[in-house]
């Protein structure tokens, strides 16, 4: 199982607090770095203030040099597709093609309210997230010297010349995550490298969103073992129970309804549970970016354990 390090800048974290965890992540061996990607704080002030993902990932791209970087996830209904598509390929190029593109159809109303953003009902979101995915990987799948045109209800592209193209080919791993469970497996089997599940699910949830995973790839001729499988899981590890509470503390609702919350061998054996449910991939969402030691402490306890089963 490949660990990564997720973390949630909105809640207070300006870019200089991020490329601390970044680097943290990285010499501890994490095989991703993934932030979320929200304008708004949820239950906090949030300062000093919003930092946009996408510009935030290409900083990091230049100041780190192995761990993959990304969003888990960015919202469909905060950028259009094709500027999306060139701004993670420039990324992607920054970084010297370790870059994944995790996107879901948004979920926050207050967010969008707050700066402007449009926030129509589920349904269009989700038509608007499966053009997205259509557009993003036909821009990136353009042999160069072709032209890529798509017309659907909510976008229309004529004669795009499919550029740039990001470093790795035939394009970054694509995420699509989610609970929903029509939809979200559909998009997930016919575009997606890999399906993500957020955090707060708990391991019977998980098993049955995987299984409608796997279904969905069958419908459409996939091979289900073609698609990894990844969670995302709030974590909160100290050296004893004492480390453990004062962590918590910095979130107590969070730290109540964290999926993983003890010591390095508490950690472990709720990683294994995922491991044996097929997750490929665990994302520890971390509730304190500051916390270093925290990133330490996983990264030389918890991260050997799983090193040889990814």
């Amino acid at each position: 199982m490949r660990v990564g390090l997720m973390v949630t800048p909105q809640q207070g974290a300006s870019y200089d607090d991020q490329l601390q965890a970044a680097r943290a992540a990285e010499r501890a061996g994490f095989s991703d770095f993934v932030r979320s990607d929200h304008y708004l704080a949820f239950g906090a002030t949030g300062l000093p203030g919003p930092t946009d993902s996408w510009i935030t990932l290409a900083g990091l791209a230049r100041e780190t040099s192995r761990i993959r970087l990304g969003t888990m996830v960015s919202a469909a209904t905060f950028r259009l597709p094709g500027p999306m598509a060139i701004a993670v390929a420039q990324v992607d190029a920054m970084s010297g093609g370790r870059i994944t593109l995790a996107l879901g159809a948004g979920w926050s109303g207050e967010e969008h309210r707050a700066y402007g953003i449009p926030f129509p009902s589920p349904k269009e979101r989700f038509d608007r997230l499966d053009e997205q995915l259509a557009i993003i990987t036909g821009i990136w799948n353009t042999p160069i010297g072709s032209t890529f045109s798509f017309h659907g209800e909510h976008y229309k592209l004529a004669d795009c010349p499919g550029l740039p193209k990001p470093v790795q080919l035939p394009h970054p791993p694509v995420i699509v995550g989610g609970t929903g469970p029509k939809r979200t497996p559909a998009l997930a089997a016919r575009y997606a490298n890999e399906f993500n599940l957020p955090p707060f699910q708990g391991p019977d949830l998980t098993r049955d969103a995987f299984d409608r995973v796997r279904r969905a790839c069958e419908t459409v001729g996939r091979d289900p073992a073609s698609l990894d499988l990844s969670v995302t899981l709030t974590t909160v590890c100290g050296a004893d129970g004492r480390d453990v509470q004062r962590r918590g503390a910095v979130s107590p609702q969070q730290f109540e309804a964290a999926d993983l919350a003890g010591t390095p061998d508490q950690i472990c054996e709720g990683l294994r549970t995922y491991l044996e449910l097929g997750a490929a991939r665990a994302y520890l969402r971390v509730l304190d970016l500051r916390d270093v030691d925290q990133v330490e402490l996983l990264g030389a306890t918890v991260l050997p354990v799983f090193a040889e089963s990814s």
